[in-house]
């Protein structure tokens, strides 16, 4: 097929109309005007003087002398009576009308002259509903008698009262407003070490297993607060425990706990599969209930019973799962044994023994009333352990509503100062705060550090770890996996160093801390408590060291002070730490 040939895009040139040509084509109007070419050029034209006139103003006629119409002013409009009447459009003039004073009156209006059915008239309903559609006009009236007002001289008579009846402050009485717990409205026993000289566990009435199983666990003899505790707790006396951290107050309460339950199993009690926990144990943090975990599950292995952790941060599917397989001994945080409750996943009506650990943490972290409602969702008649680093007025509400007529022990001379544990403060400046910190990191054996915030606990971790020293940081901005992780390489060995915050620092129950080194002073005696009790655990050595600047140093002693510990501060250099040896 042959190809079509494309026709070409060339157009010629079109010729440009000029000015001259375009001018010539416009139609001209029709007129006398001459055209211009018959026109004369501008030089035969007359001069502008010598052209015709025409009249110019002055020439002009006066205004009144000119044709047409008269000249008009404001005096030729006729006066106000004398202009023609306006329609009135029917309207009575003014003089017809009566007076405002004739006129008839007519009566007041109110809401209630308006038609019910109007929508804002007194029969709409109250609310939007069916069963609000009575009208007000049939709601009854205020029927009530007058209220009863007694007269001035029926009132009994009473002394007038002046500031001269208030006693002296110096002869007040010196109670606080809210009374201890321990020393005022309960009978504490002292417990001192010599009270558990000789003894062994097998002593306390506690099963062959189970005391095999406490010994595996490293503890040959019962401490002097467990020595106590656990015959007590083994009537199903509630027992109401202070002693410090390391002090064996776990085993005080998952011993007698075990053994109890033990007893219950071969009185008659059943073990079937998706059974209801009898044995609760509340802690403040994720951390100390893993650790509690740590020490009751063989205990509870070694006689059969089974147990499960709950707290938050995790996953619901694998707790869920476990309580619906059935377990003994339920042990979590407040927060995620309430949800349970609430999804109706966990029932702790058939708990006869709860078990609340470190207390006073609790009521730190705002748990006082989440813990009033599991309790109160325990069996009435159950038994309560209820054990705490310092026993002041944040529990007492716990201890008056829960604990019924309970045993309080108290480990003598908590307070002071630990003969296990070499207290030390140091003067430095803050400058040297870093390096002091590097040279007491070399110093070797696990070491645990206390910062403040988050982030200058992270700044430190990363810093020691810089100098070719392993370290790791716990706080709460670390998830549960990764605090646990960080947690497991201190206790394994894997880093000497860790670095905490108070928070996360309560979760941390490590038997062989060598030295607590405070970064940041507390902020209060009972931190200070806290801080210390993570050395010198299950009777070993520990050194607790406090870095302070000069201008920190008496409120640091005053807080020390309250605490019952006594030291004298030395000031100290980085070149210092090198000649120190720790005890």
């Amino acid at each position: 097929m042959p190809q079509k040939k494309q026709a070409s895009s060339w157009r010629p040139p079109t010729k440009r109309t000029s000015f001259q040509d375009a001018k010539k084509a416009r139609p001209r109007p029709e007129g006398s005007r001459p055209e211009r070419g018959e026109r004369p050029v501008s030089a035969e034209r007359p001069a502008r003087d010598e052209r015709p006139s025409r009249p110019a103003s002055g020439g002009r006629p006066a205004q009144g002398e000119r044709s047409g119409r008269p000249a008009r002013t404001y005096s030729d409009r006729p006066a106000t009576g004398e202009r023609s009447a306006r329609p009135q459009y029917d309207r009575p003039a003014s003089g017809e009308r009566p007076a405002y004073g004739d006129r008839p009156s007519r009566p007041p209006r109110s809401d209630s002259d308006r038609s019910g059915s109007h929508r804002f008239g007194p029969d709409r309903p109250n609310r939007d509903r069916p069963n609000s559609d009575r009208p007000k006009t049939d709601r009854p009236g205020s029927d009530r008698a007058g209220r009863y007002e007694r007269s001035s001289g029926e009132r009994p008579g009473r002394p007038a009262r002046s500031f001269d009846d208030r006693p002296r402050q110096s002869e007040r009485s010196s109670r606080p407003v809210i009374p201890s717990v321990v020393h005022d409205a309960l009978a504490a026993i002292q417990v001192t070490a010599d009270s558990a000289e000789g003894l062994q566990f097998g002593d306390l009435g506690l099963g062959s297993r189970i005391v095999d199983t406490i010994r595996e666990l490293g503890a040959a003899t019962p401490f002097a607060l467990q020595a106590a505790t656990i015959p007590v707790a083994l009537t199903g006396r509630d027992v109401l425990g202070r002693g410090r951290t390391g002090s064996g107050k776990t085993i005080a309460f998952a011993a007698p706990l075990v053994e109890r339950l033990l007893q219950m199993s071969k009185n008659g009690v059943k073990r079937a599969i998706g059974r209801a926990p009898r044995a609760l144990i509340l802690a403040p943090t994720r951390e100390l209930a893993l650790q509690i975990d740590r020490t009751v599950q063989p205990i509870a292995r070694s006689v059969g019973l089974f147990t499960t952790q709950v707290y938050g941060g995790v996953p619901l599917g694998r707790q869920i799962g476990a309580l619906e397989r059935g377990v003994d001994i339920v042990i979590g945080t407040p927060g995620r044994i309430e949800d349970l409750i609430a999804r109706r996943k966990l029932d702790v009506s058939q708990v006869m023994i709860s078990v609340v650990d470190e207390a006073d943490h609790m009521s730190e972290l705002g748990f006082i009333e989440p813990l009033q409602r599991i309790l109160s969702a325990t069996a009435p008649e159950g038994q309560r352990l209820l054990f705490s680093a310092t026993l002041d007025a944040g529990v007492s509400n716990i201890v008056r509503e829960f604990l019924r007529d309970p045993a309080v022990f108290e480990v003598a001379g908590e307070n002071q100062e630990s003969s296990t544990i070499d207290h030390q403060v140091w003067v430095v400046d803050q400058r040297d705060k870093r390096d002091m910190v590097i040279e007491l990191a070399r110093k070797g054996g696990k070491t645990l550090m206390f910062a403040r915030t988050r982030a200058f606990a992270e700044e430190l971790a990363d810093m020691v770890d810089d100098e070719g020293i392993p370290a790791v940081s716990l706080h709460g901005d670390l998830n549960q996996a990764r605090r646990q992780r960080n947690l497991d390489k201190l206790t394994s060995g894997r880093v000497n160093v860790l670095v905490a915050t108070d928070v996360a620092a309560r979760g941390i129950h490590v038997d062989d801390i060598d030295t607590v080194v405070q970064v940041d002073p507390p902020d209060d005696h009972k931190s200070y408590v806290h801080r210390s009790g993570r050395t010198g655990r299950a009777g070993k050595k520990g050194t607790v060291i406090t870095l302070t600047t000069r201008a920190r140093a008496r409120r640091l002693m005053d807080l020390m002070k309250t605490a019952g510990i006594s030291v004298e501060p030395r000031d100290m250099r980085p070149s210092d730490v090198k000649a120190f040896e720790a005890v």
